[in-house]
Protein backbone atom coordinates (compact mmCIF):
# COMPACT_ATOMS: atom_id res chain seq x y z
CA UNK A 1 0.00 0.00 0.00
CA UNK A 2 1.35 3.37 -0.93
CA UNK A 3 -0.66 5.33 1.69
CA UNK A 4 -1.68 3.88 5.03
CA UNK A 5 -5.24 4.04 6.29
CA UNK A 6 -5.81 6.36 9.24
CA UNK A 7 -7.71 5.41 12.42
CA UNK A 8 -11.05 6.75 11.13
CA UNK A 9 -10.76 4.84 7.83
CA UNK A 10 -9.93 1.63 9.71
CA UNK A 11 -12.98 2.14 11.94
CA UNK A 12 -15.18 2.66 8.86
CA UNK A 13 -13.98 -0.59 7.24
CA UNK A 14 -14.36 -2.62 10.44
CA UNK A 15 -17.89 -1.24 10.97
CA UNK A 16 -18.82 -1.96 7.34
CA UNK A 17 -17.49 -5.53 7.59
CA UNK A 18 -19.41 -6.19 10.83
CA UNK A 19 -22.65 -4.70 9.48
CA UNK A 20 -22.29 -6.67 6.22
CA UNK A 21 -21.86 -9.98 8.11
CA UNK A 22 -24.76 -9.27 10.47
CA UNK A 23 -27.07 -8.17 7.64
CA UNK A 24 -26.16 -11.12 5.41
CA UNK A 25 -26.57 -13.73 8.17
CA UNK A 26 -29.94 -12.29 9.24
CA UNK A 27 -31.44 -11.48 5.80
CA UNK A 28 -29.32 -12.99 3.04
CA UNK A 29 -28.88 -9.46 1.66
CA UNK A 30 -25.56 -7.76 0.95
CA UNK A 31 -25.31 -4.34 2.58
CA UNK A 32 -22.90 -1.78 1.09
CA UNK A 33 -22.97 1.89 1.98
CA UNK A 34 -21.16 4.05 -0.62
CA UNK A 35 -18.02 5.85 0.57
CA UNK A 36 -16.51 9.10 -0.68
CA UNK A 37 -13.05 8.75 0.88
CA UNK A 38 -10.49 8.44 -1.90
CA UNK A 39 -8.36 5.86 -0.05
CA UNK A 40 -11.40 3.61 0.51
CA UNK A 41 -12.11 3.67 -3.23
CA UNK A 42 -8.66 2.37 -4.24
CA UNK A 43 -8.43 -1.14 -5.58
CA UNK A 44 -6.50 -3.16 -3.01
CA UNK A 45 -6.46 -6.80 -2.13
CA UNK A 46 -7.48 -7.66 1.41
CA UNK A 47 -8.20 -10.51 3.80
CA UNK A 48 -10.83 -10.53 6.52
CA UNK A 49 -10.16 -12.76 9.52
CA UNK A 50 -12.92 -13.72 11.94
CA UNK A 51 -12.15 -15.04 15.41
CA UNK A 52 -14.46 -16.50 18.06
CA UNK A 53 -13.19 -16.96 21.61
CA UNK A 54 -9.70 -16.09 20.34
CA UNK A 55 -9.66 -18.90 17.76
CA UNK A 56 -9.79 -18.67 13.97
CA UNK A 57 -13.37 -18.86 12.69
CA UNK A 58 -12.94 -17.79 9.07
CA UNK A 59 -10.37 -16.14 6.84
CA UNK A 60 -10.71 -15.42 3.14
CA UNK A 61 -9.16 -12.83 0.88
CA UNK A 62 -8.00 -11.68 -2.52
CA UNK A 63 -4.64 -10.32 -3.59
CA UNK A 64 -6.17 -8.12 -6.27
CA UNK A 65 -9.56 -6.54 -6.62
CA UNK A 66 -11.66 -5.02 -9.35
CA UNK A 67 -13.79 -3.46 -6.61
CA UNK A 68 -13.09 -0.39 -4.49
CA UNK A 69 -11.56 -1.37 -1.13
CA UNK A 70 -14.74 -0.68 0.86
CA UNK A 71 -16.80 -2.99 -1.39
CA UNK A 72 -14.07 -5.64 -1.41
CA UNK A 73 -13.99 -5.63 2.41
CA UNK A 74 -17.77 -6.17 2.51
CA UNK A 75 -17.66 -9.04 -0.01
CA UNK A 76 -14.68 -10.72 1.67
CA UNK A 77 -16.21 -10.31 5.16
CA UNK A 78 -19.36 -12.12 4.02
CA UNK A 79 -17.26 -14.85 2.39
CA UNK A 80 -15.15 -15.29 5.52
CA UNK A 81 -18.30 -15.64 7.61
CA UNK A 82 -20.21 -17.98 5.31
CA UNK A 83 -17.91 -19.61 2.73
CA UNK A 84 -14.66 -20.62 4.42
CA UNK A 85 -14.74 -24.40 3.81
CA UNK A 86 -12.93 -25.08 7.09
CA UNK A 87 -15.90 -23.88 9.16
CA UNK A 88 -19.69 -24.03 9.14
CA UNK A 89 -21.31 -20.75 8.05
CA UNK A 90 -21.85 -18.26 10.87
CA UNK A 91 -25.40 -18.42 12.18
CA UNK A 92 -27.48 -15.76 13.89
CA UNK A 93 -26.58 -17.11 17.34
CA UNK A 94 -22.86 -16.61 16.52
CA UNK A 95 -23.28 -12.88 15.86
CA UNK A 96 -22.87 -11.88 19.51
CA UNK A 97 -19.45 -13.42 19.82
CA UNK A 98 -16.92 -12.71 17.07
CA UNK A 99 -14.18 -10.23 16.32
CA UNK A 100 -12.81 -8.98 13.03
CA UNK A 101 -9.34 -8.28 11.70
CA UNK A 102 -8.71 -6.76 8.27
CA UNK A 103 -5.44 -7.01 6.35
CA UNK A 104 -5.10 -4.56 3.45
CA UNK A 105 -2.42 -5.94 1.15
CA UNK A 106 0.42 -4.58 -0.93
CA UNK A 107 0.92 -6.06 -4.41
CA UNK A 108 2.69 -9.43 -4.60
CA UNK A 109 6.46 -9.39 -5.28
CA UNK A 110 8.12 -12.52 -6.65
CA UNK A 111 11.38 -13.39 -4.92
CA UNK A 112 14.30 -15.63 -5.84
CA UNK A 113 16.18 -15.39 -2.54
CA UNK A 114 14.40 -16.68 0.56
CA UNK A 115 16.41 -14.30 2.75
CA UNK A 116 14.26 -11.48 1.36
CA UNK A 117 11.43 -12.71 3.61
CA UNK A 118 11.24 -10.58 6.76
CA UNK A 119 9.22 -12.28 9.50
CA UNK A 120 6.65 -9.88 10.90
CA UNK A 121 6.79 -7.66 7.81
CA UNK A 122 6.02 -10.04 4.95
CA UNK A 123 3.36 -12.59 4.22
CA UNK A 124 4.10 -15.49 1.90
CA UNK A 125 2.20 -16.69 -1.16
CA UNK A 126 3.61 -19.91 -2.61
CA UNK A 127 2.79 -21.82 -5.83
CA UNK A 128 4.01 -25.21 -7.03
CA UNK A 129 2.04 -26.77 -9.87
CA UNK A 130 -1.62 -26.78 -8.84
CA UNK A 131 -0.78 -26.22 -5.17
CA UNK A 132 -1.08 -22.80 -3.57
CA UNK A 133 -0.74 -21.57 -0.02
CA UNK A 134 -0.76 -18.23 1.71
CA UNK A 135 -0.03 -17.08 5.24
CA UNK A 136 -0.48 -13.47 6.31
CA UNK A 137 2.43 -11.58 7.93
CA UNK A 138 0.86 -11.63 11.40
CA UNK A 139 0.61 -15.45 11.45
CA UNK A 140 4.37 -15.87 11.90
CA UNK A 141 4.56 -13.38 14.75
CA UNK A 142 1.42 -14.78 16.46
CA UNK A 143 3.07 -18.22 16.53
CA UNK A 144 6.64 -17.03 17.20
CA UNK A 145 7.96 -18.61 13.99
CA UNK A 146 11.30 -17.94 12.35
CA UNK A 147 11.64 -17.65 8.55
CA UNK A 148 12.22 -21.39 7.99
CA UNK A 149 9.20 -22.42 10.07
CA UNK A 150 7.06 -19.78 8.32
CA UNK A 151 8.08 -21.19 4.92
CA UNK A 152 7.48 -24.78 6.02
CA UNK A 153 4.04 -23.89 7.40
CA UNK A 154 3.12 -22.12 4.14
CA UNK A 155 4.12 -25.28 2.23
CA UNK A 156 2.01 -27.44 4.56
CA UNK A 157 -0.95 -25.08 4.15
CA UNK A 158 -0.58 -25.50 0.36
CA UNK A 159 -0.73 -29.29 0.77
CA UNK A 160 2.96 -29.70 -0.03
CA UNK A 161 5.83 -31.30 1.88
CA UNK A 162 7.47 -28.87 4.35
CA UNK A 163 10.64 -28.60 2.25
CA UNK A 164 8.82 -27.71 -1.01
CA UNK A 165 9.92 -24.06 -0.77
CA UNK A 166 13.42 -25.20 -1.75
CA UNK A 167 12.26 -26.80 -5.05
CA UNK A 168 13.24 -25.02 -8.28
CA UNK A 169 9.68 -25.09 -9.63
CA UNK A 170 8.20 -23.46 -6.51
CA UNK A 171 7.37 -19.79 -6.97
CA UNK A 172 7.42 -17.65 -3.85
CA UNK A 173 5.93 -14.19 -3.51
CA UNK A 174 6.01 -11.80 -0.58
CA UNK A 175 3.64 -9.01 0.37
CA UNK A 176 3.07 -6.67 3.27
CA UNK A 177 -0.20 -5.78 4.96
CA UNK A 178 -1.70 -3.04 7.04
CA UNK A 179 -3.40 -5.11 9.74
CA UNK A 180 -6.05 -3.76 12.10
CA UNK A 181 -8.87 -5.23 14.09
CA UNK A 182 -11.60 -4.69 16.61
CA UNK A 183 -9.45 -6.15 19.40
CA UNK A 184 -6.57 -3.76 18.65
CA UNK A 185 -6.31 -0.09 19.63
CA UNK A 186 -6.88 2.24 16.66
CA UNK A 187 -3.78 4.16 15.62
Amino acid sequence: MEKELNAKEKEILLAMARKAIETYVRTGETYVEPREEKILNRRNGCFVTIKQKGKLRGCIGNFQSELPLFKEVVEIAISSATRDPRFYPIKEEDLDDFSLEISVLSPLKKIEDLTEIEVGKHGIYLEKGYYRGVLLPQVATEHGWDRDTFLMQTCIKAGLPPEAAEAEDTEIYIFSAQVFGEDQPAS
